[in-house]
């Protein structure tokens, strides 16, 4: 292995084990950060009304192509969020179950067969379904699947992009003219890499993130309940014995602090609504209306253009 004795060489591979410097959360990021990139658009009350959708999740219906790690854990999410599974691609079959598809169910009998085919809570079908009826397309396989041929036969709203470059640009137009929302793969798959990002800090930082502050938040929390505990009884008195402070659902879910996967999953959050906030802004900035690739690469080369410009490197 090339500097295999440098102490920062782990950090030039990501998606590792994590018993090899990898991090907790990464086999999930690009899924989940697809996720987050449709939560932010299925919001947004400007693109709703121009694709004629109503906001969230709930009993939205979806089709995804490739039912591989990508695939599989944005169907998780939005299963989660309440979005019905309806259609599921895969290189050897195609599944169809109008009442939806479950994933864990989907995910335990591929696990167990090798193969999608004969999956018994689903029909197998002939029908294309990458332009059958839905609210959300996931393209999650190959690239170059949504074509000038079959562009305009896509009936879905929105076309959430997991794999790379399943759209090709004479495809894009069509979709924009049809006032289709494509989400782009610039974007909404870059959980993965961001993720990635975070594993490198970890292994150029040598400590888990959380690690150095995660007992102190827990009994920092602790102390703020025990606060606010000696607070009212300091205020109405103790004659009826001690006033019971209960942390809430929430507040005791992270009472014990933020582990490294809370961490993760925080900022792959905060960095998915960030970008979506700024692509979004140059969307309306250029009048791009659906365009959001465009709004994504206008976005991308502001920054580099702004960094030279800092750096003293003049455009002239």
């Amino acid at each position: 292995l090339f500097r295999s004795g440098d102490i920062n060489a782990h950090a030039c591979i990501t998606g590792k084990p994590i018993s090899q410097g990898g991090i907790h959360g990464r086999v999930s990021a690009t899924g989940r950060g697809m996720y987050h990139a449709l939560d932010y658009f299925l919001n947004d009350a400007y693109y709703l009304s121009r694709i004629e959708l109503t906001p969230g999740f709930k009993d939205k219906t979806f089709i995804v192509q490739g039912f591989g790690n990508v695939g599989l854990h944005v169907c998780r999410y939005l299963h989660r969020q309440g979005a019905r599974l309806i259609g599921v691609i895969e290189k050897d079959v195609s599944l169809s179950s109008p009442s939806g598809i479950h994933p864990r169910e989907l995910e335990e009998y591929k696990i167990e067969h090798g193969t999608l085919k004969g999956f018994p809570m689903a029909e197998e079908t002939d029908e294309n379904l990458l332009v059958a009826q839905c609210d959300i397309l996931v393209p999650a396989a190959g690239e170059k699947q949504i074509t000038r041929h079959n562009a305009a036969q896509i009936k879905a709203k929105i076309i959430l992009e997991g794999a790379n470059g399943p759209t090709t640009p004479a495809a894009d137009k069509i979709l924009i003219e049809n006032n289709r929302l494509v989400i782009p793969d610039i974007f909404a798959n870059a959980g993965g890499v961001t993720v990635s990002y975070f594993e490198w800090l970890k292994n150029i930082s040598h400590v888990s993130f959380g690690r150095l502050l995660f007992k102190y938040e827990k009994e920092s929390n602790y102390h703020l309940l025990e606060s606010v505990q000696q607070s009212l009884e300091a205020k109405f008195g103790r004659s009826g014995g001690p006033i019971p402070i209960s942390p809430s659902t929430e507040f005791q879910k992270r009472i014990a602090g933020a582990s490294e996967k809370d961490i993760v999953n925080s900022g792959l959050e905060y960095t998915m609504e960030r970008s979506a906030k700024h692509i979004m802004s140059r969307a309306h900035l250029y009048n791009l209306g659906l365009d959001l690739r465009t709004a994504a690469f206008c976005s991308a080369l502001e920054k580099i253009y702004i960094t030279y410009r800092d750096a003293g490197l003049t455009f002239s």
